[in-house]
């Protein structure tokens, strides 16, 4: 009687923790208190080189807490941080020419005209003065600024303090770039141009992590981090993250009278039902295209017609609205205590 070998187990690939896989920035397991307020509970982040990152999150979730621990202005309490590789406070200075940044608060010489700010800046990262002009001539045609280039910055609108801030932080083309909402103050036109520079340089390899309170902002990123409650809430691509806001993708259902959400609520294919209107009501499934010869058979066997059907794109203020409840609803240890 022949007996097979047994066959020959191998070990699974050792996985390398969050802050060595070549990164260009990550938070491993970060808190942060600010005497007994804890700002930040636990957090894990990781940005990989050639993304465009956003963090999003109500006022005081602690976003420009986690961009000031990466640019090194303040250490955690507990947890590392890695930008480059390096500890962010004890950056090297191959590694800080390689990074710019843009804080929230104006941080500009007020007596400096904008075209002086950007000289100056330019000139700390060695930019040669004919390189140095054709620049700062780019960067101001680039956010509309070149008007104004001999204006004071403390006699500037808060928004074009907001676009010098955010030309200084790119003028010397950094491989990567910290922003701090920096479209907070900018009319919607200028804001989509700024947005199509990010994207472009993005395109070219460069690395971003930008903070916004505007939260239909988030859709021009290729993931979005929501910081809720000290805690990273979600992060993943947009699309999935209206995936996990809701459950699913969403179908809303217009019939020809009134319906009730329960009628359809025991269908296997149904996640949840919620009433919208008298004749419409929104069906959460797994996939919708597959989904739809079922609902409307489902709503035509219980005597009932379907005027219209189609899949719901869900806003991001309305994906944000229920990341923020969910993470409300999921109690967390103190990480305080």
């Amino acid at each position: 009687m022949s007996t097979s070998a047994a066959p020959e187990l191998t070990a699974p690939e050792p996985v390398e923790p969050l802050g060595t896989r070549g990164e260009a920035a990550a938070l491993v397991g970060v808190t942060r208190r600010f005497d007994d307020v804890t700002v930040l509970r636990d957090v894990s982040l990781a940005v990989r080189p050639g993304e465009l990152v956003g963090i999003i999150g109500p006022s005081g979730a602690g976003k420009t807490t986690a961009v000031r621990i990466l640019t090194g202005a303040i250490r955690p309490t507990e947890g590392t941080a890695r930008v480059l590789g390096e500890d962010p406070t004890r950056l090297s200075p191959r590694a800080r020419e390689r990074i710019g940044f843009m804080p929230q608060h104006m941080a500009l010489y007020e007596d400096l005209t904008a075209g002086e700010n950007l000289d100056f800046v330019a000139s700390l990262f060695g930019l040669l003065w004919f390189r140095r002009r054709r620049r700062i001539r780019e960067i101001l045609q680039l956010f509309e600024l070149w008007d104004v280039r001999g204006r004071r910055a403390g006699a500037l609108s808060g928004g074009m303090q907001r676009r010098v801030q955010l030309a200084a932080a790119l003028i010397h083309q950094p491989e990567l770039v910290f922003l701090d909402e920096p479209t907070a103050g900018i009319d919607p036109i200028l804001r989509q141009t700024i947005w199509s520079e990010l994207r472009r340089r993005r395109d070219q390899g460069t690395t971003l992590l930008v903070t916004t309170q505007q939260i239909a902002e988030a859709e021009e990123c290729d993931s979005v981090a929501l910081i809720a409650h000290g805690r990273v809430a979600a992060f993943a691509p947009p699309e999935a993250l209206r995936r996990q806001a809701f459950g699913g993708e969403v179908l809303e259902v217009e019939t020809e009278g009134i319906i009730d959400a329960p009628t359809l609520a025991s269908e296997a294919i149904v996640g949840s039902v919620r009433q919208v209107g008298p004749r419409t009501i929104h069906v959460v499934v797994e996939d919708a295209a597959s989904a739809i010869p079922a609902i409307i058979e489902a709503v035509e066997s219980s005597g009932g017609a379907v005027g219209s059907i189609r899949e719901f794109r869900p806003s991001f203020d309305q994906v944000f609205a229920a990341l923020v409840e969910d993470a409300r609803n999921d109690p967390a240890p103190d990480a305080a205590s």
